[in-house]
């Protein structure tokens, strides 16, 4: 079974930078990809950002060029770096793991509230 935590979470101007972590235990953390979602107050999940097994890394066209996610398989953790941030981008963000082959994403952390004021 494995737990994600995440963390960074916050309140920032338009404008500025939050950096997001999310802490894996259990499992083999090398062999999942890794994913952001969010979620804004009455709207429904949306995807961000994917790293898999190998470091390829995907984006929502609302994030590219702002948002950069990474990983760090010696410490189980991926991160969300967020430049440029907007006001919709004020939502709970969650880190998710996918097992290799497996089409879904298996387990999610609890969220982290980013908020950004214009």
């Amino acid at each position: 079974q494995v737990q994600l935590a995440e963390s960074g979470g916050g309140l920032v101007q338009a404008g500025g930078s939050l950096r997001l972590s999310c802490a894996a235990s259990g499992g083999t953390f090398s062999t999942y990809s890794m994913g952001w979602f969010r979620q804004a107050p009455g709207k429904e999940r949306e995807f961000v950002a994917v790293i898999n097994w190998s470091g390829s890394t995907y984006y929502a066209n609302s994030v590219k060029g702002r948002f950069t996610i990474s990983r760090d398989n010696a410490k189980n953790s991926v991160h969300l770096q967020m430049n440029s941030l907007k006001p919709e981008d004020t939502a709970v963000y969650y880190c998710a793991a996918q097992e290799y082959g497996r089409a879904e994403f298996d387990y999610w952390g609890r969220g982290t509230q980013v908020t950004v004021s214009s």
